[in-house]
């Protein structure tokens, strides 16, 4: 392969777009506005990686198109700077995290650049730079005052060996990464986000957003709304009482047990002498096994009896209790009464531990004598004395009143969704804007303080308590209240209150005085095309709706969503694999890009496959795209050396119809993100093209046609290929640049068959008709012929010597 022919094209047209500012967005006096946005990368590495490219190519392509279509599009980028991996890679390189992230941070950008985006950069954001986490903090700042951000004592990942707390992330198979030691809980005081106060609005708002439909649910699974009946088992060997959640209160003459997760407060007050070794080591195992693993529902059930019975309100009977860790503390009263003829994680509980499994609920009006399985539809209550006979449904609502009477319990909502944990005991991160005072307590620092910034001298080694702890000029302060001596938090910042807000800050990046003028900001906001990876559903996708709807309550914004439509790309995989730095699968494109060049690496990405869908790395169809570019360039060189010397129409028209199709199929298939059969129709168009100038002497060839032709062919390439798009546009004798130029318009009518009649002779005489598309290829035309039936009649078995074709008019064959 020679040596790359786009590279100094490239190079040119950038130069170009960035000296005649082609990109940068007047905000204020911009009409038709489209706010294009994908999510910004995290510079926890010093290079991009080709996922990257598959998120930023192909959304750069759809804002270049609509560009094309009279949009003002904003399209910024930034970096997620702050973050455990990005202070992990500056422990491993020796260095500060600031001066890591800032080296990463200049590669990258270096990077993004060689894709040829419309990026404005300058609006670029970096999170870990003062000037943007000061707004991070007056974030914090307003809802802490609102009664949205408290402290409360909560379970941590703790490190014995390192002496200090890991993220989720830091726990591998129950050890920890650094160390390998054994990984327990602690409680600990941490900062919380108030965001299941915003559930119902989180569930109901997804009407006012295009968002796949797989993200929302997964968002509706994660908040776990539950409508159903708390009810009260009374344990009266110790005098306690236990309070559990169902949405199934029709069953409840079916609970032949109960289970307590291993951390409920009432398991070490209830469980007996006998039991209590069984129920220490249980609950020690418990500590080691994520909630993942614990609610799976592959996973073996495993337990112990604590040696204690609750008393079932409905009937009175003693039913035993048991802890198991597939019960969380966190879901409802972190207990359940386990129906095991009707739930199938009772049903292997009980039938592992040797458990009664009571049919209440007939399905099919029967009783089964021994249930394989169970079963957990709806149907007709059965063995529930006053109840048999009644439809679960009613059942529940029966139940439930008639506890409600007993005083043994009421109707009741939970939510899977907890309030978010920001706490994180790391240095690379936002300072949370708060001090402790002997005599005011805990005080939020003032505004015009912030921001409270990181210092420079830590120990941030990943030892002992939080980084910041290690600095006293940084923990010792004044009140902001009475001005005595005080302490700060030493705690900083999830990096997801980063990334929850950041697309309203690119509105006003230098501004100083507040985080984004909220006139401009409502002119552009929300975001109107969203793209990135599905991983993020329920983290930060939730956590920005959350933050955005918090933001206009307070006034501060007129919309409650954040990304009016939304598109996940697909995952690029390597060998089967996710690509990972630790996996050594990571593929560079940068050595694609010097081979082939920007444009023939963005198309290539983007031809691969379905964009939603993805799929594993394989570079060997590149070279026919970078082909497929180099004969365009070619027919652009062809066509400006050797115009056409007449303005004949032959044969032009299926150019023409071809053209008009392009035009609709591509702007079908890019408003969609469908990029592979957008370029799979462009190729085809090039053919038809191509063919005609090859075919037709040049003399007769439609000179004005043609020209158009061509020029739909660049116009319709340009988001495609940017680079090639804007030196092709120049060749033909345009000013640049290509992309202030209108997206090329069809016409339907063009798209219309075309048909004739045409007569058919069999040795002279006639014997049928036949209507054929004007300009079908005459062996089409012959074999359509042979197949009208009173023309079988007189050529089967027969040799036909000659077949005669008469454009538009007759077909006659002569046979012997």
């Amino acid at each position: 392969m020679k040596k790359n022919p786009f590279a100094d094209i490239e190079k040119k047209w950038q130069d170009y777009w960035k000296n005649s500012k082609q990109y940068e967005v007047d905000l204020v006096n911009a009409d038709n506005k489209l706010y294009v946005l994908v999510m910004f990368i995290y510079p926890s590495g010093d290079k991009l990686h080709i996922g990257h490219w598959y998120n930023y190519g192909p959304t750069d392509t759809w804002a270049r198109f609509k560009k094309m279509q009279g949009f003002t599009v904003m399209e910024p980028i930034g970096y997620d700077a702050f973050g455990l991996p990005a202070e992990n890679y500056a422990i491993k390189q020796g260095v500060h995290p600031a001066i890591s992230t800032a080296k990463n941070i200049n590669k990258i950008r270096e990077q993004l650049k060689a894709i040829g985006a419309m990026y404005d950069w300058s609006k670029e954001i970096n999170t870990s730079s003062p000037q943007y986490y000061k707004w991070t903090q007056w974030l914090f700042l307003q809802l802490y005052k609102n009664g949205l951000a408290y402290r409360k004592k909560a379970p941590v990942n703790w490190c014995p060996d390192c002496d200090t707390v890991l993220a989720n992330e830091q726990v591998i198979n129950g050890n920890c990464e650094r160390c390998d030691h054994e990984v327990t809980k602690k409680d600990l005081v941490q900062w919380f986000f108030k965001i299941t106060a915003y559930a119902d609005r989180l569930l109901e708002d997804f009407n006012k957003i295009q968002w796949p439909a797989k993200t929302v649910t997964m968002q509706r699974n994660w908040i776990g709304r539950s409508e159903g009946t708390l009810i009260k088992f009374d344990i009266p060997q110790h005098s306690e009482t236990l309070e559990v959640f169902t949405t199934r209160a029709d069953t409840l003459f079916g609970a032949t047990y109960m289970v307590l997760a291993p951390e409920h407060p009432l398991v070490d007050k209830i469980t007996s002498e006998e039991n209590r070794v069984g129920v220490i080591n249980y609950k020690k195992h418990a500590k080691k096994v994520t909630e993942i693993e614990r609610t799976s529902t592959e996973r073996e059930k495993t337990g112990v009896f604590t040696g204690a019975y609750a008393v079932n309100p409905i009937n009175q009977e003693k039913v035993p209790i048991w802890i198991a860790d597939y019960v969380l503390i966190g879901y409802g009263a972190g207990a359940v009464m386990a129906v095991p003829a009707h739930d199938e994680r009772d049903f292997e509980f009980a039938q592992k531990f040797n458990l009664e499994i009571r049919q209440v609920i007939s399905v099919i009006g029967k009783t089964h004598k021994k249930l394989e399985q169970a079963l957990t539809e709806y149907g007709m209550m059965i063995n529930s004395d006053q109840f048999n006979g009644q439809d679960s449904k009613t059942g529940m609502k029966n139940v439930t009143n008639w506890l409600k009477e007993k005083n043994a319990g009421k109707s009741h909502i939970i939510l899977k969704l907890r309030d978010w944990l920001i706490s994180r005991q790391r240095y690379w991160g936002a300072p949370i804007p708060i001090v402790f005072c002997e005599n005011c307590g805990e005080v939020p620092v003032n505004e015009e303080d912030l921001p409270v910034k990181l210092p420079e001298f830590v120990d941030f080694t990943g030892k002992g308590k939080s980084p910041l702890a290690s600095n006293e000029e940084f923990i010792n302060t004044a009140c902001p209240k009475c001005a005595g001596p005080a302490t700060r938090e030493v705690d900083t910042m999830d990096t997801f209150v980063d990334s929850s807000w950041y697309f309203l800050r690119y509105i006003n990046p230098k501004l100083d005085s507040e985080p984004w003028q909220i006139e401009l900001a409502n002119k552009w906001l929300p975001v109107d095309q969203y793209v990135g990876g599905a991983e993020h559903a329920v983290l930060h996708l939730l956590y920005a709706r959350f933050i955005t709807k918090v933001l206009y309550d307070l006034k501060y914004i007129n919309f409650d969503e954040p990304f009016k439509r939304l598109i996940h790309q697909g995952i690029i995989t390597n060998r089967g694999a996710k690509m990972s730095k630790s996996k050594h699968n990571v593929v560079n494109p940068d050595n694609f890009i010097n081979k082939f060049g920007s444009d023939t690496f963005r198309m290539f990405m983007m031809f691969m496959g379905s964009y939603e869908d993805g799929g594993d790395w394989n570079d060997e169809g590149i070279s026919g795209v970078f082909r497929f570019l180099n004969r365009i360039d070619r027919l652009i060189d062809d066509f400006s050396e050797n115009p056409p010397n007449g303005d004949e129409t032959l044969v032009f028209e299926e150019v023409e119809k071809k053209r008009h199709y392009t035009i609709k199929t591509v702007t079908q298939d890019l408003d969609r993100f469908q990029f592979n059969t957008a370029i799979s129709r462009l190729m085809e168009f090039f053919n038809s093209i191509h063919k005609y100038r090859n075919s037709v002497d040049h003399s007769n060839q439609n000179k004005s046609g043609l020209a158009t032709a061509i020029e739909t062919l660049i116009t319709l390439l340009a988001p495609f290929a940017p680079h090639l798009s804007e030196e092709l546009w120049s060749k033909t004798g345009r000013n640049p640049s290509i992309f202030n130029q209108t997206w090329p318009e069809y016409d339907e009518n063009k798209l219309k068959v075309k048909t004739v009649n045409m007569v058919v002779q069999v040795n002279g005489k006639l014997r049928g008709q036949l209507t054929v598309e004007t300009g079908l290829e005459e062996s089409k035309i012959i074999e359509e012929a042979l197949q009208v039936e009173k023309v079988k009649k007189y050529t089967t078995d027969k040799r036909i010597i000659k077949s005669i074709v008469i454009p538009q008019k007759l077909v006659n064959f002569v046979t012997n």
